[in-house]
């Protein structure tokens, strides 16, 4: 799978070398969504999914809200 084609969920699982088999055990959630959410950009991840992710790779979830949200922003004022 090229980097390109990942998602910021799925650039920082590969960054972290995550098994994704592993985290769907753990989380509950399968994984085809877990996949879906790694590739495809139009997959919209839950605040309850992200929290689990974290607590199953032991990172803070804040790191990883961060990590998945670092290009969102407030609109500028005019």
């Amino acid at each position: 799978m090229h980097k390109e084609t990942l998602t910021k969920l799925g650039l920082y699982l590969a960054k972290k070398s995550v098994n994704k088999a592993d985290v769907a055990r753990k989380t509950g959630l399968s994984a085809y969504r877990l996949s879906q959410l790694s590739i495809n950009s139009k997959s919209q991840l839950r605040v309850e999914e992200l929290y689990l992710i974290a607590l199953a790779i032991e990172v803070d979830p804040a790191e990883l809200l961060f990590a998945v949200c670092v290009e969102i922003s407030l609109p500028k004022q005019s």
